[in-house]
């Protein structure tokens, strides 16, 4: 496991960190645009994000949101973001944000953690096989944003 690792809940001070993890998985922001989505999501009692760090920058970056669901008796937890640093893969740093993230869920009366992935992020489809998440289902998505007419 990752020695000298911790994990704690994210602050402020953690956005321009978190802002350089989320680019590692595509979702480039600036710092400034982190702080406001990290401040939003602490103002929700539904949610919850967590870093982990150790003697340096924040090296991971997890988040999650429950919710009630019609076809659960209890609410669903769901990871909507999961992301170690590149030069930190492999050392034990996810296992140890989704097990406190799934501590959260539990304390939040959820019993049912799921997530999403990109289908082409194989290594990561087989790290969440690797700690017993299951292939269950498949995600359709659609923009709810109006199209603008080109021309």
């Amino acid at each position: 496991m990752a020695a000298g690792i911790d994990i704690r809940g994210a602050v402020p001070a953690d956005a321009a960190d978190v802002a350089g993890l989320l680019g590692q998985l595509g979702y480039p922001m600036t710092a400034r645009a982190a702080a406001l989505r990290l401040e939003a999501v602490a103002g929700d009692p539904d949610a919850i994000v967590l870093v982990a760090s150790g003697y340096g920058p924040v090296v991971g970056v997890i988040a999650v949101n429950w919710c009630p669901m019609l076809h659960h008796e209890r609410p669903l937890a769901r990871i909507t973001t999961l992301v170690v640093d590149d030069r930190a893969r492999g050392s034990g740093i996810g296992r140890m944000l989704v097990k406190a993230a799934s501590q959260a869920a539990r304390m939040a009366g959820c019993d049912v953690l799921e997530l999403t992935s990109g289908v082409r992020r194989e290594a990561a489809h087989a790290f969440y096989r690797a700690i017993g998440f299951e292939h269950s289902s498949l995600r359709f998505s659609r923009s709810l944003r109006r199209k603008v007419a080109e021309g």
